[in-house]
């Protein structure tokens, strides 16, 4: 029987409901149940892969090529657990499922509204795909009282009466602000979003408290009087140095066992939270520190980033090292002398992005990074332009390209127009195919060359990950490029998509296609990051 817990946030946004999720969920795994995680966002928009990285943050992408919320990064790296198409619904993707349904007259003339139907859909989400798992987490993305969120919370409303009495609960996530003028905290905030939620039929079971200073326990005692809940059940979430420290942090405030005492679940085992120790011990004490410089278009938004970011620190948890980052806009290297801003840095790695600006700053961040045998990663475009700037400068194609930026009679990046699927399958596509939903999304499959960097660094030469991409780099360069020194030591299984480069007289010099960052753990560090904290190492300590 599986059991549903609503996971909602009031007062303001950004609150860390994402890592409440993803954190409860790994309590809940330490203590031996299995857990799924979902999220349910109100905007209208089908899925974030439209969305600018500026106005959203990144868009995480499945195994099974769902474009999702950034959260479900979060899911995975807290919990293991892979996410799939079934894990992430829009308010967007809803509608237009009804829509669908209406114009094909599925609703048989009736008059099609939000309550039944698109609740109802809401509703069938929630229960869809459940495999038998023990608990079901889904977060509602949004504030209480958004108006755009109002059909998800009435839906939950409705699941919590129709699962019946021990299916479901509600714990809602909060902030208790600090005045400093007064000198306190202030819990009206936290009883007035209660009070929005109880007016539409929802009494959360747990508060959980976010808070910059210690709540004492008569500030507990009233929130938990005037918002309805018991005192134990106000759990206080205060800022932590690593998002790694705060499963432990719910732990020592309770938030576990108030879970399992609202279903009627005590246990006197405690969670084993061996590995979340571990890792906070590896952070907390590391023997080395590493000087990284990411070179990006979105730079001025580090949630832009939050896999990739996330997975430096997975490196580093490897190698027990420090990982300092240094944000730089690509288009900063389009300046005279402004290369020199790389002088000292450890690593360089240059992520994915889309559209022209900053590209020319990226390939002399990977020029720089080449004369200079600083460890080089790039990632999806940083590969793309690492490639381009080896062909100008190394294959002398002086005017060497990509098709997504200018147009070329003979780009070294192209447009893909065909690929096989790993079911087998062909996807087609043309420059006229709608931007959403459209890109080589998902895992895919790829042989590594023997004896290469790559396949030393995997310990196999047959890997899979994940992709986002539309533009690939032109097969038809490969022969010239490798003559230039350049090795294609990884291709797609038909030998037609480049998917690795590496400079084999380089101390580590090496450009993927795919995202490895979204299959990073922290007890399960990439090991394309492990490797490249280590090469940085190194680095640091020729220096």
């Amino acid at each position: 029987m599986t059991r549903f817990i609503f996971i909602t946030g009031g007062v303001v946004s950004s609150l860390g409901k994402g890592l409440l999720s993803a954190s409860l969920g790994a309590l809940l795994q330490a203590r031996g149940y299995s857990v799924r995680l979902r999220k349910l966002d109100p905007y209208l928009n089908v899925d974030p892969g439209t969305m600018s990285p500026l106005q959203h943050g990144e868009c995480y992408v499945t195994d099974d090529g769902a474009e999702t919320d950034l959260d479900l990064g979060h899911y995975e790296r807290f919990t293991g657990v892979s996410s799939r198409q079934s894990d992430n619904v829009t308010s967007g993707r809803i509608y237009s499922q009804i829509i669908q349904r209406e114009r094909r007259g599925d609703y048989l003339g009736g008059t099609v509204q939000v309550i039944p139907h698109v609740t109802d859909a809401i509703k069938d989400f929630v229960l869809a795909d459940q495999d038998g798992i023990d608990f079901m987490l889904c977060e509602i993305g949004g504030t209480a009282g958004d108006i755009e969120a109002m059909p998800f919370m009435e839906a939950i409303r409705q699941l919590s009466i129709e699962l019946g009495r021990g299916r479901s609960i509600f714990c809602h996530l909060t902030f208790v602000p600090f005045i400093a003028a007064a000198g306190e905290l202030k819990t009206k905030p936290t009883q007035h979003s209660v009070k929005e939620l109880r007016s539409i039929g929802i009494q959360p079971d747990i508060l959980v408290c976010r808070a910059e200073h210690p709540i004492p326990d008569s500030e507990r005692r009233k929130i938990g009087l005037f918002c309805n809940v018991p005192e134990s059940a106000v759990v206080p979430a205060l800022d932590a140095k690593s998002i790694y420290e705060v499963p432990i942090s719910y732990h020592k405030a309770g938030l576990d066992e108030e879970v399992l005492k609202a279903f009627g679940l005590v246990h006197s085992d405690k969670p084993d939270l061996t590995q979340w120790e571990d890792i906070v011990d590896r952070i907390k004490n590391p023997e080395g520190e590493v000087k990284i410089a990411v070179v990006g278009k979105y730079t001025v938004l580090p949630d832009a980033y939050k896999s990739l970011s996330e997975a430096l620190v997975h490196g580093g948890i490897a190698n027990r090292a420090k990982v300092k980052i240094e944000w730089i806009e690509s288009d900063t290297f389009e300046k005279p002398d402004a290369i020199d801003r790389l002088e000292g840095v450890n690593g360089i790695l240059v992520p994915g992005g889309f559209g022209k600006r900053g590209t020319e700053g990226k390939i002399a961040a990977a020029k720089f990074a080449r004369e200079n045998n600083v460890p080089y990663f790039g990632i999806c475009l940083g590969m793309q332009m690492a490639t381009v700037e080896a062909a100008r400068n190394l294959a002398k194609f002086n005017s060497a390209g990509s098709s997504e930026f200018d147009d070329l009679d003979n780009p070294v990046v192209g447009l893909i127009t065909e690929w096989t699927r790993e079911d087998g399958g062909v996807e087609k596509r043309t420059s006229e195919t709608d931007l959403g939903g459209t890109m080589r999304l998902g895992a895919y499959p790829a042989k590594l060359k023997d004896g290469s960097k790559v396949a030393e660094i995997y310990g196999t030469t047959d890997i899979s990950e994940r992709h986002r991409h539309r533009y690939e780099v032109n097969v038809g360069y490969v022969e010239a490029l490798e003559t230039a020194g350049v090795s294609f030591s990884g291709m797609s299984p038909d030998g037609s998509l480049p998917e690795i480069i590496e400079i084999p007289d380089h101390p580590w010099f090496i450009g993927v296609q795919f995202h490895p960052e979204l299959k990073s753990r922290p007890f399960e560090p990439h090991p394309l990051f492990a490797s490249f904290i280590e090469a940085s190492l190194n680095q640091s300590r020729m220096v």
